[in-house]
């Protein structure tokens, strides 16, 4: 099966990378840009839909490569991605309200949840839960599907970065059921990685022929990472077999931390502040480490490298054996700890800078 694995991830990338030149091409032509104004951060208008790319390379290589590995939530998972794509792409064209989009998120995640019975019924002893009551199951996992797509359409704020981070946690499903044998999973979190790994190289590297995710390509991200983080946990309920993951929850969570804790605390910084969760600022963890390291590219990599880190860290916590409830809380101290150190060392370098100041006036 790993000729499928290789197949989808050759295919979604390179369906991506052939999609972006005449999509690159209609919105110059038709001068479909995403505008600058004083709350973006990129100085010129790009084209704001790679993710049609993303779109095409995932729908096309999953449905070739999946033509004999076909299961019973796969037609489900489909439909929702695509009420996603043109829930997104309405937004990249005309703009539409927080409020509908967030509509439409809920419609598409309960037709996963409801009809392909995609959704969370143990809870692996974190916090000593067990078996979960099907309203419950229903009503947590609709939480953490919304939670998981609106942390990345937050945290696409600069090049690569939430591109960089879905090829980081589709990678890592994708090895883990590869390994466990869920070969249609598998192949679906290849195909998403090598459409993202099409859409970052123009994303990142592309110059003149650069174009942005959009909200088509990072609600659709979302969408497919909360899928996959929940059939491992899932997939993980069976503790005797020799590739199960005690602490899923927790590894699960460290895979998409690094977006889930910047949206947190930026909701709560926004909320505090009594404005809306959805209002937009320049508080997420990205534009503050931008303001200490100038290039996207950079933090991109340096954010990347901590998502990747927190992984492993959190399987290492696991072969430890350390209890599920402890691993789930030391992984969140140590995303939230992590989280908050930009914005200390920019008040620090603030104070030195002050100081500075008035050495000098008073010499």
């Amino acid at each position: 099966m790993i000729f499928s694995n290789l197949l989808s991830l050759i295919l979604g990338f390179s369906i991506a990378v052939f999609a972006i030149p005449p999509i690159l091409r209609v919105a110059k032509r038709r001068k479909l840009f995403d505008f600058v104004d004083r709350r973006k951060i990129h100085s010129s208008s790009i084209p704001p839909f790679g993710g049609v790319a993303i779109f095409l390379g995932f729908i096309l290589s999953t449905i070739v490569v999946t033509n004999d590995l076909a299961f019973m939530a796969f037609k489900y998972i489909i439909a929702a991605v695509i009420i996603l794509f043109f829930t997104g792409l309405k937004d990249d064209l005309v703009t539409i309200s927080a409020r509908k989009k967030f509509y439409l998120q809920i419609v598409a995640a309960l037709l996963l949840i409801v009809m392909g019975d995609i959704r969370l019924t143990y809870g692996h002893g974190f916090l000593d839960i067990y078996e979960i009551n099907y309203f419950f199951s229903v009503v947590f996992t609709l939480f953490v599907m919304l939670s998981i797509i609106n942390a990345y359409n937050f945290i696409d704020g600069i090049d690569g970065l939430a591109a960089g981070l879905g090829i980081v946690a589709s990678l890592f499903f994708g090895i883990w059921f590869y390994i466990a044998e869920y070969n249609g999973y598998a192949v679906m979190s290849f195909a998403l990685a090598g459409s993202l790994g099409g859409f970052f190289l123009f994303n990142v590297f592309g110059g003149k022929n650069k174009l942005f995710m959009g909200d088509t390509g990072s609600l659709i991200t979302g969408l497919i990472v909360s899928v996959l983080a929940i059939q491992f946990n899932e997939f993980n309920i069976n503790k005797a077999l020799v590739w199960s993951v005690n602490a899923a929850p927790s590894v699960s969570f460290a895979v998409v931390m690094v977006p889930l804790i910047d949206t947190l605390r930026v909701i709560t910084i926004r909320l505090l502040n009594n404005r809306s969760p959805f209002s937009p600022d320049n508080n997420h963890i990205h534009h503050r480490i931008l303001a200490i390291v100038p290039d996207h590219f950079s933090v991109t990599l340096i954010l990347t490298s901590v998502s990747l880190i927190l992984i492993l860290l959190s399987i290492l916590f696991d072969c430890l054996f350390i209890n599920v409830t402890m691993q789930f809380i030391a992984m969140f101290i140590i995303g939230l700890t992590i989280s908050f150190i930009p914005s200390y060392i920019m008040r620090k370098s603030r104070r030195t800078i002050k100081v500075k100041k008035l050495r000098h006036v008073y010499n």
